[in-house]
């Protein structure tokens, strides 16, 4: 088996490969690329809300979901729409 020599140059171009893989990952897992779909804990971690709170919030048509075999759903761009809708802002003079 032939013996290949690694030189200084060699290990700073994979460096710099690796580092690129890395930024890659980063900029994705930062663009908030969440699931379609999330289950009801996921949600409550994400709005840090009750259990309580997110049943009310299903109950009075403020959320929509979707229930499949017993486990509520809840689509991540409908979580967003809502929050979107429900945005409160105050000018500066008010």
């Amino acid at each position: 088996m032939p013996t290949s020599i690694i030189t200084t140059d060699d290990l700073r171009e994979f460096k710099m490969e690796l580092l690129d893989d890395i930024k890659k990952l980063l900029t994705n897992q930062s663009k908030g690329k969440l699931k379609k779909y999330l289950k009801s804990s996921e949600v409550m971690d994400l709005l840090q809300v009750s259990p309580g709170t997110l049943q009310n919030l299903r109950i009075n048509g403020t959320l929509p979901y979707t229930k499949v075999g017993g486990i509520i759903y809840y689509d991540t761009e409908e979580i967003q729409k809502v929050m979107d809708t429900n945005r409160v802002q105050h000018g500066l003079n008010s």
